[in-house]
């Protein structure tokens, strides 16, 4: 069972790292489009499935099959699983930023610029650097 889980949180954090890194990208090309035009309509549409069709259910599979496997195996007394989950908490919180994003973009209220974009997301890869080092390095 435990490798089952273990499987499923790495498909879980495939899918939902996919998401954070794609779901600003479509933000940058958004945030050119013309507001209420065919293209601006579509992204909508694009953002809405990504965030809560895709993201949402790999974030919380993370989350719940992650903490399995740290209390199985007592990971979670280790100080190293203790900076990796700070940096999750980070990324749930940018996770969730994204969704405020894209809501603001789903009724036409986008106050940003497409560099705005493109900079933040730079925010999951290296969160994902420093996550992905700790896990394998266990420092």
């Amino acid at each position: 069972m435990y490798l089952w889980i273990k499987a499923l949180h790495v498909v879980s954090i495939i899918s939902w790292m996919a998401g954070l890194l794609y779901l600003p990208r479509l933000f940058v090309y958004h945030s050119d489009a013309e507001l209420k035009s065919i293209q601006s309509e579509t992204f909508k549409v694009m953002e809405k499935r990504l965030a809560h069709a895709i993201m949402t259910p790999a974030m919380v599979m993370s989350w719940i099959s992650g903490l399995f496997i740290a209390i199985h195996s007592g990971f979670y007394s280790e100080n190293w699983f203790k900076i990796k989950f700070i940096l999750a908490i980070f990324m749930t919180v940018f996770h969730f930023y994204l969704l405020n994003l894209q809501t603001k973009f789903n009724f036409d209220n986008n106050r940003h610029s497409n560099r705005f974009y493109r900079l933040i997301n730079e925010i999951p890869t290296v969160l994902m650097l420093l996550i992905v080092g700790l896990v394998i390095l266990k420092p």
